[in-house]
């Protein structure tokens, strides 16, 4: 089995490390979509969208009171919708490869899943 159907198969169990990860995995993914306008744009879109919920998450741990941190993981899951509709628009488009783009797609949603379920938690 290639790097590309094993991405996503180490269990990561640290929610901050599975931010990392992706966003990480993102960027790799972009590096190989067609130099075209279109695809710039939703380049720099997944690759800010998927750094900002990893970096928001960060200063969700650092938040003192549950409004804080419900505020800031509110933005974790904004960001990671945000990086599921530029990937959706590249699956669409039939842009970038299309195993990374599945996993890509099926681990934004557990991503969402959790932070969302965190959201829950604290309220």
């Amino acid at each position: 089995m290639d790097n590309e159907n094993t991405i996503f198969s180490e269990k990561i169990f640290n929610f901050e490390d599975r931010l990392v990860r992706f966003a990480g995995e993102c960027i790799l993914f972009t590096r190989n979509l067609n130099k075209t306008y279109e695809n710039e744009y939703y380049k720099n879109q997944l690759i800010r969208s998927s750094g900002s919920s990893s970096l928001n998450f960060g200063e969700a741990q650092g938040t003192i009171s549950d409004k804080d941190f419900v505020f800031k993981v509110g933005l974790v899951v904004k960001e990671l919708k945000e990086s599921r509709n530029s990937l959706k628009i590249l699956d669409y488009i039939k842009e970038g490869d299309e195993n990374i783009r599945t996993l890509l797609l099926n681990e934004v949603e557990e991503l969402i899943a959790i932070s969302s379920k965190m959201i829950i938690n604290k309220k």
